[in-house]
């Protein structure tokens, strides 16, 4: 009996849950007068407007003037006497020397082509470079009347985190036997490279050696340039060169053919020949003296 009692009993429930009102939620908007429902149902949601889209009136930028939107460009008039500039492509154009010019001006005399000396020195000249068959730029020797003398080739390294970069340092002395040397050292992972760059820097780096006529030093001069210390002293006629190392290079390179010269502590060929230009430049002729203290040269002997 209990069985067939809750057997009839669940068709009158379930037509209890069909027959059951469906509740529905109202809400006014802000700015609506009509409200919309919202009616729940067992499996979903809907949402009824009951307004038009007329009614609803929504306005963006109210502060935006249509007025200025059409307001036209009025540049001011030009004063009295105004003359407009010429374009950049008007001027006549400019020759190589104005060129040449214009880079020596910006960027010192070396862009130009011409070193301060009026020697062709600069390796970016079209007239040095030469593309090798194999799309590489080679370098042609500078002929420019400076002799060069390789004093130097060392193999350097650089730890670096991984591992070692092997390169080669030249130290290098130009000269043109006159009166004019320098010295210039320069690093590549190639030794041909390492000597070209150490002769262009040695050009950047000219110094003129006071002489007297018998090819010889005025004075004697001491110079040291770190360790390294050199003493120069002059000779009589028919002496030579009497030096060793890096001075000897430096003096015959520089056009001093008797000469006294020593090396005092480092050994080191780069600080030796630096410490040569160091004492050189010590150097003066008898003329600047007696021009400096304003006496004739007769008198400095006196």
């Amino acid at each position: 009996m209990a069985i067939t009692s809750a057997a009839a009993a669940v068709p009158a429930l379930s037509s209890l849950a069909h027959r059951a009102p469906i509740p529905s939620i109202s809400f006014l908007f802000p700015d609506s007068t009509r409200p919309f429902s919202l009616s729940r149902s067992f499996r979903s949601f809907s949402l009824t407007p009951q307004a038009k889209a007329s009614d609803i009136e929504i306005s963006f930028f109210d502060d935006l003037n249509p007025e200025d939107e059409a307001v036209a460009f009025d540049p001011p008039t030009p004063p009295e006497g105004f003359i407009p500039p010429p374009a950049f492509d008007d001027g006549p154009e400019e020759t190589e020397d104005e060129v040449a010019a214009a880079y020596e001006e910006l960027y010192g005399p070396a862009y130009s082509g011409v070193s301060v000396l009026g020697n062709d020195v600069y390796v970016m000249d079209s007239k040095v470079k030469k593309t090798s068959a194999f799309g590489k730029v080679t370098k042609e020797k500078v002929r420019d009347g400076f002799e060069e003398r390789v004093v130097q080739v060392r193999r350097v390294t650089k730890v670096v985190k991984g591992g070692k970069q092997l390169h080669f340092r030249a130290i290098v002395v130009v000269g043109d036997k006159q009166g004019q040397v320098g010295v210039g050292v320069g690093k590549a992972k190639e030794v041909i490279a390492a000597v070209q760059k150490s002769a262009v820097n040695a050009r950047r780096n000219l110094i003129t050696i006071p002489m007297t006529k018998y090819l010889t030093f005025p004075h004697r001069s001491e110079g040291d340039y770190g360790a390294a210390k050199v003493m120069l002293r002059p000779a009589a006629p028919g002496t030579g060169v009497i030096a060793g190392g890096a001075v000897r290079i430096v003096l015959e390179m520089a056009g001093v053919e008797n000469a006294l010269g020593k090396q005092l502590g480092s050994k080191n060929a780069l600080n030796n020949a630096r410490a040569t230009v160091v004492a050189v430049q010590k150097m003066k002729q008898f003329r600047e003296v007696a021009q400096e203290r304003g006496i004739p040269m007769e008198e400095l002997w006196k």
